[in-house]
């Protein structure tokens, strides 16, 4: 079914509507798994009912939560209403998800000391912004050079999560390594141009049109490039693109193995203790909110829960006893 045309049909349409890659492989996954739920059936011969089967499905025999549902919701729609032009009835009737939101896992001062302590050379930049400025892994990996503002200690960050847009700290401490790390980019940028093949850097298609000559400038470039030139395959070009994210998630696991932290520890769970240890100094929750780029602020409010447990703000019966 891989090579199905409907499912290509839907591939080449949110590619020219300019959906990410990453949302149009997650979409077909749903898609794929709707058609397959029901014995493979064409979607043009469905609708709401079949649709909320499928979603009740999700909940009560596969468990999912209530974010993964949504996902779900959100790829049937669009293939409703932009693929199969009849679009969902507004009032969906399906069982929505219960499973409880699972408390993020933060690491403590102490072991994120210790883990920056036995992260490598390698990767040190990169994961540094993943917990000095709260970056989601491919915000990261997909900066470009003039991302950094370096006279207002700042990243922007274009194009997040859900589309938006938004600005987030820089430490002073990494200025230094990221200037050198644009001097690595130049070198780089500097010997690609010496290849006749080399078509500069990808970039989405309106800013491709808007900016003529900007694949081949320094700003544009990637901050982490990969180290080897590749096709394109949107474009069967020569370009060189950002490190592979996979590096960064390898680095993040055998840093924490080698400090001996005995948590689960992902490039998110930074992003995790970036967000609890602004709120632990005492930034305000609207602030924080801002940094990760949160449209709503309940989202944000689950690293007060974390704060509010434990010995930060209850005191043990236990403790008052004299024993």
């Amino acid at each position: 079914m891989s090579n199905s045309p409907f499912l290509t049909l839907i591939s080449d349409t949110m590619f020219e509507r300019r959906y990410a890659k990453r949302t149009i492989e997650t979409y077909l996954i749903w898609v794929k798994g709707f058609i397959y739920f029901h014995h493979k059936k064409h979607p043009a011969q469905m609708g709401d009912t079949e649709v909320e089967a499928y979603l009740n499905h999700l909940v009560i025999n596969k468990n999912v939560a209530a974010s993964t549902q949504s996902t779900a919701l959100n790829a049937l729609a669009f293939l409703y209403r932009d693929i199969i032009k009849q679009p969902l009835k507004i009032d969906l009737n399906f069982v929505k998800s219960g499973r409880p939101v699972k408390l993020p896992v933060v690491l403590t001062l102490d072991e994120a000391k210790r883990f920056f302590e036995n992260v490598d050379s390698n990767h040190r930049l990169a994961i540094s912004l993943l917990y000095g400025s709260g970056l989601r892994l491919m915000e990261c990996v997909r900066l470009r050079v003039q991302d950094i503002d370096f006279d207002y200690k700042s990243i922007r960050i274009w194009n997040g999560k859900g589309g938006k847009h938004r600005v987030v700290t820089l430490a002073e401490e990494l200025i230094p390594s990221l200037r050198q790390q644009i001097m690595l980019v130049t070198q780089y940028l500097n010997a690609d141009q010496q290849n006749p093949e080399y078509r500069g850097v990808w970039l989405p298609h309106r800013l491709r049109m808007k900016y003529k000559n900007a694949e081949k400038d320094l700003n544009w470039q990637y901050l982490f490039p990969s180290r080897q030139l590749a096709i394109d395959p949107e474009s069967t070009l020569l370009r060189r693109h950002h490190i592979d994210e996979t590096a960064v998630q390898k680095a993040v696991k055998n840093a924490a193995r080698n400090a001996h932290i005995s948590k689960h520890v992902t490039p998110h769970t930074l992003r995790h203790s970036f967000a609890t240890h602004l709120l632990q100094s005492g930034a305000d929750i609207r602030t924080v909110q801002d940094q990760l780029g949160h449209a709503d602020l309940r989202t944000t409010q689950i690293y007060t829960h974390i704060l509010q447990r434990g010995g930060n703000s209850v005191v043990s019966p236990l403790s008052r006893l004299s024993i």
